[in-house]
């Protein structure tokens, strides 16, 4: 991409006045229809990141590459997708970094997948449905190319986990607790359990679930964001926040009593 150019076949985020946003593969002859009018790809396709684009009706879009964030938010769903506040979080409380082995459960549409991966992590994802990993496949790929460590199974994780010396074990599934033991069996010494759940009632069931294996250091956190408009003189707390979406409970594998030190 010399100079930050756009070239055909990447995808771009057009941005109108009003800050509406519109996740677009670029292709050599083809068109954008809004109704602020028609944008060429033509038109687009060479500019420098960062420039202004104008429809057939002069309006103006701003151009840029997307981010995760982005992405994530307008690609195609089979299922309900984490959310951006959400996924940064479970980064941090599961301390996710390059060349970690980290097992996911429940892709969905591939959210966790990517951002697991843009972290520099290697990826095992179990998952129950096909459409939903096909969908998730598809996702990543778009997102991030087809050489990413990224091997996904149709399997049930409640049945079992085939993989062993795991650095981290990452679930957004509806009963993650019957996965707590098989988790303690895959994972390493020091290595980090996470459930992504929505409700307490959940939550709590992990919890107790976790209690029963050779977990330490459990915790239970939600993440609230809530953006601000400032604008000369008017501060003020936007109208609208993205506040509950999930509970993240995490713990770290500690040796079993009989093990050998």
């Amino acid at each position: 991409m010399s100079e930050g150019r756009l070239c055909s076949g990447e995808r771009v985020l057009l941005i109108d006045a009003k800050d509406r946003r519109y996740l677009v593969t670029l292709s050599e002859g083809s068109a954008f229809h809004t109704h602020a009018g028609i944008v060429e790809h033509d038109n687009v396709i060479g500019l420098i990141e960062g420039s202004t684009v104008r429809t057939n009706g002069e309006r103006s879009f701003l151009v840029l590459r997307p981010t995760l964030s982005d992405i994530v938010l307008k690609m195609p769903r089979g299922a309900q997708v984490i959310y951006p506040k959400d996924l940064g979080a479970i980064l941090i409380q599961a301390d996710v970094g390059p060349g970690m082995r980290v097992l996911e459960a429940g892709v969905g549409s591939g959210a966790l997948s990517m951002t697991l991966l843009r972290a520099g992590a290697t990826v095992v994802a179990y998952e129950i449905r096909a459409d939903f990993a096909e969908v998730a496949k598809r996702n990543v790929e778009s997102a991030l190319g087809r050489d990413v460590p990224y091997d996904v199974h149709l399997r049930d994780v409640t049945s079992g986990i085939d993989e062993v010396g795991l650095d981290r074990v990452i679930l957004d599934m509806p009963e993650p607790w019957k996965v707590v033991a098989h988790a303690a069996d895959a994972l390493r010494p020091g290595g980090i359990f996470l459930a992504y759940l929505p409700t307490i009632t959940q939550t709590q069931l992990v919890r107790e679930a976790l209690a029963e294996q050779p977990f330490a250091l459990a915790e239970t956190a939600e993440v609230l964001r809530r953006t601000w408009h400032v604008e000369g003189r008017s501060v003020r707390p936007d109208h609208r926040m993205v506040a509950h979406t999930g509970f993240l409970t995490s713990a770290r594998l500690v040796v079993r009593p009989n093990r050998a030190q």
